[in-house]
């Protein structure tokens, strides 16, 4: 209860080193008497991540907390408590793009666009999937760290995908751009997708070319609902995308 008041109160507390250790780094090298403490700091700083408003996401004070965040979350999978926590991987990669990963964001949003304006021949889903295996791999380096994180990677496929087809639908119509710190945060980046389709639907169904409106609708509907896994809507991505007589 006391870890959670600090948690809701002065959740910087959590990371502060005291000495030469963190609160999590210190209940992880006193083991495993001390392994729910830090599961429950984990889950604290998931918490934390999920819930942080939108506004804030800019602040400097928000950037620290973040780049300290990252590093606790990297001890943790260095420790190996990513076998039992499913979720910190990818609560990392998270942290990691919130944190300073605005230009890798943009730069693959870019690349995919021109996948999807290619059609087919480009491979977007391909390549979106491809772009997101490179990156988890080149931080993390583990293979059985990756291993936990196809859903992750699936998440932020799809919204590589969301991401690169409003882009080529601003090229066209005036728009609010995604925000790239919505960038695999859930449905995020589907929401604001959506949001966007329904609010430019007029000049969409008379500017946009026809496969870009196809591609539009293929994403909308596939990434739609949660009664489908994240890897299920990828799949079927691919084969309309990747595979299928395109437009």
């Amino acid at each position: 209860m006391f870890l959670m008041e600090i948690r809701d109160r002065s959740f910087p507390l959590l990371l502060r080193k005291t000495g030469d250790a963190t609160p999590l780094l210190h209940a992880m090298r006193i083991g495993q008497s001390h392994r729910d403490v830090a599961i429950v700091l984990l889950g604290a700083f998931s918490r934390w991540v999920n819930h942080l408003n939108d506004d804030d996401i800019s602040k400097p004070r928000t950037k620290m907390i973040l780049k300290a965040l990252r590093t606790n979350l990297k001890l943790a999978i260095d420790y190996g408590l990513a076998k039992s926590q499913s979720d910190l991987t990818a609560s990392f990669l998270q942290t990691l793009i919130m944190s300073e990963g605005d230009k890798w964001v943009w730069a693959q949003v870019s690349s995919i666009s021109r996948a999807l304006s290619a059609g087919n021949v480009g491979q977007p889903v391909k390549a979106a999937d491809s772009a997101v295996r490179r990156f988890a791999t080149k931080e993390l380096g583990k293979a059985h760290a990756i291993a936990t994180l196809e859903d992750y990677i699936a998440n932020a496929t799809g919204d590589l995908l969301m991401l690169g087809a409003w882009s080529n639908a601003l090229e066209t119509i005036q728009g609010e751009i995604i925000p790239s710190y919505y960038f695999a945060r859930d449905d995020r980046v589907y929401k604001a997708f959506v949001d966007r389709l329904d609010r430019h639907k007029l000049t969409i169904q008379t500017s946009l070319t026809r496969r870009l409106k196809w591609q539009l609708r293929i994403l909308r509907t596939v990434l739609a609902g949660r009664t489908t896994t994240y890897r299920r809507k990828v799949e079927l991505l691919a084969v309309e995308l990747d595979d299928g007589d395109g437009v």
